[in-house]
């Protein structure tokens, strides 16, 4: 099954007196790189998650974020009463003793002391965190199903461009005696044009047999359809095969480039740039492929 490194996942949950979120993006990049972003209190699972991510999505430029909001009005960080209430007194005091009156930005500025703010540490939930791991899961197979729905596309415009390139393979043929004749009406051409009044015809026979078979297309046409049936086949298999498809299209690239040198002939030369325009853009969309 083709699937794109395109795809994007989300889920969600509710626990006590907060709300998770769980969001995953993936673009194309030829290996895996991860880039999580995760609330301070899961920031511990970091590796866990990674490893969950790299096994389950294989290839991609992917951004994970889980972020937690609370629901209730319990907060880790507190404001500590009595020792606001004791800087107070002694700013009361010392603005008595040098007869300073105090403004009511004082309160602001005690805000700022330190002790004034207690930060107390959330401990991390053990039973949450295999709730929240469920999710992640859920956000995981959410892009795989994106991911399979843009492979199916992808699959669509391949084919076309494959069976484009083999169609065009078939209109060589018309042109193939046509070219073998032109090719030998030039060389008696050229040999007129030096003067040449006697040539051993044995001789001749043999190096035009020598040059025609350099110049004969016809295992580069075997090796190119053999290409693109292996490719047609390769998409069909149930594993990642973007990179594999990738090597077939450089062969398929090779017999290609081979025939447009051989050609010499206008015709099939036209043909060997459609071919290439439609292999361009097979090499485009397998930069996304899985």
């Amino acid at each position: 099954m083709l699937k794109s490194m395109t795809g994007y996942g989300k889920a969600e949950c509710e626990l006590s007196q907060k709300k998770i979120t769980i969001e995953i993006k993936s673009l194309n990049s030829k290996q895996m790189d991860l880039n999580t972003r995760i609330s301070l209190l899961f920031r511990e699972k970091d590796l866990e998650i990674r490893r969950e991510l790299s096994d389950k999505l294989i290839r991609g430029k992917v951004d994970f974020i889980l972020y937690s909001e609370s629901l209730g009005e319990d907060s880790a960080t507190k404001i500590n009463a009595g020792v606001v209430k004791s800087y107070y007194k002694q700013m009361e005091q010392i603005s008595a003793d040098l007869n300073i009156p105090l403004h009511d930005s004082i309160l602001q500025t005690i805000l700022t002391l330190p002790e004034v703010v207690k930060n107390g540490k959330e401990e991390l939930d053990e039973k949450e965190w295999k709730a929240i791991t469920a999710k992640i899961a859920e956000a995981i197979a959410s892009l795989d199903q994106f991911r399979i729905q843009e492979g199916s596309v992808l699959k669509q415009d391949l084919v076309s461009n494959v069976q484009s390139i083999t169609s065009l393979l078939t209109e060589i043929e018309q042109y193939e005696e046509e070219r073998v004749t032109r090719i030998k009406e030039k060389i008696f051409e050229g040999l007129r044009d030096i003067s040449i009044e006697q040539v051993n015809e044995n001789r001749l026979e043999q190096e035009m047999i020598f040059y025609l078979e350099k110049m004969d297309v016809n295992e580069e046409k075997v090796r190119l359809l053999n290409h693109c049936n292996y490719f047609l086949e390769t998409m069909g298999l149930n594993e990642p095969v973007g990179k594999k498809l990738g090597f077939i299209a450089q062969e398929i690239g090779r017999e290609v480039n081979t025939l447009g040198s051989k050609a010499n002939h206008l015709e099939m030369q036209k043909l060997v740039i459609r071919m290439k325009d439609a292999l361009e853009k097979i090499k485009e969309q397998l930069l996304n492929v899985l």
